[in-house]
């Protein structure tokens, strides 16, 4: 589910507000859809992905001293993984 809303979603975002635009924009008389942008569509798409991986980046995980325990069965309950700080 993170790698749609990290990779996917930001690539197809641009894409999907531009074909809503256009249907909305369109002649009402039966034209055709308006010729695609493909180009600022696809840097518009990099753009965004970028942005969302230089955040999670500096917002999200733990710091490279940490290390991290793997999920383990205590008492019969699972225990899940997580970073204990360096000493």
């Amino acid at each position: 589910m993170r790698q749609f809303f990290e990779i996917i979603l930001p690539l197809m975002l641009p894409t999907a507000i531009y074909v809503a635009y256009a249907v909305l924009l369109r002649p009402r008389g039966g034209g055709g859809m308006p010729e695609v942008p493909w180009i600022w569509l696809g840097g518009a798409g990099v753009l965004l992905l970028a942005v969302s991986l230089l955040a999670v980046a500096l917002v999200g995980g733990a710091k490279p001293t940490d290390k991290y325990l793997p999920p383990k069965i205590v008492n019969g309950q699972i225990q899940q993984g997580h970073y204990e700080p360096a000493p």
